[in-house]
């Protein structure tokens, strides 16, 4: 069950030659929301109607917190940077491609990218940020970009996996094509297989009702097939 106080989001795009339905998550907090996340350049167009479903304004996005760089996650930051103040976090590792000292990991040397946006906080990983929700920890869960993170909310056993996990075509792993160091992303999975999970949200197909014993059997059946 997604807590109270957590609004997981379904943002669509224009992709190339299909389209992309996108799952970021918006935290309330004392302090304003959190934008877990924010999409594909275009995203304010979409975030601003979803927000408003929910009874929230743009302007009430405080922070946003990157689960990882890749473009469909942060390649809308910068203009949302333009249109409201936020607070822009992301992991250590993830900062270089965030704030443009280096390309993004799997992006052609020579490929245009998506405008830097500098970061603010750097998470290193087990931070706990207070939420309407109750506790909200950070869990390092790398391998599908070098710095990627989880969300774990242990109140409710709600787990915001991001890249880490998909929902798309049933509940797997982080899918091979996208995940530069999967032998990591596998142990990664491992991470949140450790944790009391009940239900399970993901960027690509969104919310599952899975838990922590569809993510061990995931764990475990790549790990079987990396033998």
């Amino acid at each position: 069950m997604t807590p109270d106080g957590v609004h997981p989001l379904s943002l669509e795009f224009d992709f190339g030659d299909r389209e992309l339905t996108i799952h970021p998550t918006v935290v309330e907090t004392d302090h304003g929301l959190v934008l877990v996340d924010v999409g594909l350049p275009g995203a304010v167009d979409r975030l601003e109607p979803a927000l408003d479903d929910l009874g929230f304004a743009l302007a009430d996005v405080s922070t946003v917190m990157l689960t990882h760089h890749d473009g469909d996650h942060a390649g809308g930051l910068s203009e949302l940077e333009e249109a409201t103040d936020v607070f822009v976090v992301a992991h250590a590792d993830e900062v270089p491609y965030v704030d443009g000292e280096e390309q993004p990991v799997k992006s052609p040397p020579d490929a245009e990218r998506y405008p830097p946006v500098p970061v603010d906080l750097e998470l290193v990983g087990d931070e706990v940020f207070r939420t309407h929700a109750g506790p909200m920890r950070v869990v390092e869960t790398p391998g599908h970009a070098p710095g990627h993170v989880s969300l774990y909310f242990p109140d409710h056993r709600f787990l915001v996996a991001a890249d880490a996990l998909n929902n798309d075509d049933g509940f797997v792993g982080p899918k091979p094509e996208y995940t530069p160091d999967m032998a990591t992303a596998i142990e990664s999975v491992g991470t949140l297989a450790d944790l009391d999970v009940e239900t399970t949200h993901c960027y690509h197909g969104g919310t599952a009702d899975a838990g922590t014993d569809a993510i061990r059997e995931i764990y475990e059946s790549l790990s079987q097939s990396r033998q």
